[in-house]
């Protein structure tokens, strides 16, 4: 086991929000005092935002959690219309990230990414259940190395109002891979592969990398639903 420190480190999208923020704290400082500390209370806290902490990983066949947060529902849906990927019923889990959660996101499970679809939309609070499908969200569409099919979705929120993701198809990922970001407030939607049961409950708190959603095993096989 490695003894270096676990030194806090800033996603590389944050760096020119903090500069803005301790930019702007400086001219407040010199306009009123009281306004430079609440402006230094908000640059504290827009470092705090865009941490990026190391996570371990579980070795097995597990789907993990993408993102830091609250589980908000869990729900037996169909998947997306708009992936045009078919219409079984799948298990649905909602996570719901606060303006205090970490919101790097990171790869469920290992495999390959087959499709991305990025669909514009509006900023509905992302607790709300129309958020799935009224809200700004980016669908992101795996197939397992099982031939299984995983689909996870950033949910822009009230106030997140950016949904960054890095990964592009055909590409070849690992579990706990770093994949994106959603600034500042936001929801990710994972839609288990069919046949999977979650491992979590509504209300259960999760780590992005770490907790375990589900363990795979009982997927129904869906590799001819996507080419």
């Amino acid at each position: 086991m490695s003894n270096k420190p676990n030194i806090f480190k800033i996603h590389k999208d944050g760096y020119l929000f903090i500069c803005i923020f301790a930019i702007v704290t400086a001219i407040f400082s010199v306009t009123w005092e009281p306004l430079g500390w609440i402006g230094f209370i908000l640059t504290l806290w827009c470092v705090y935002f865009f941490r990026d902490p190391d996570r371990v990983v579980p070795i097995g066949n597990y789907i993990t959690s993408p993102a830091d947060g609250l589980i908000s529902k869990i729900s037996t849906t169909s998947l997306p219309q708009e992936l045009n990927i078919g219409d079984q019923k799948v298990v649905c889990i909602s996570i719901f990230l606060n303006i205090f959660d970490t919101h790097v996101n990171r790869v469920p499970a290992d495999g390959e990414i087959k499709k991305l679809l990025y669909h514009p939309g509006k900023f509905f609070n992302a607790s709300l259940d129309k958020a799935s499908i009224h809200n700004e969200r980016n669908h992101v569409v795996m197939k397992l190395k099982n031939n299984n099919i995983i689909v996870f979705t950033q949910i822009a929120g009230l106030i997140a109002r950016r949904i960054v993701c890095s990964l592009e198809e055909k590409q070849k990922v690992a579990a706990g891979e770093r994949y994106g970001i959603i600034r500042f407030g936001s929801r990710v939607d994972v839609y288990l592969p069919a046949g999977e049961k979650p491992l979590v409950l509504v209300g259960q708190r999760v780590r992005a990398g770490e907790t375990i959603l589900a363990e795979l095993g009982s997927s129904l096989d869906l590799k001819g639903q996507i080419k």
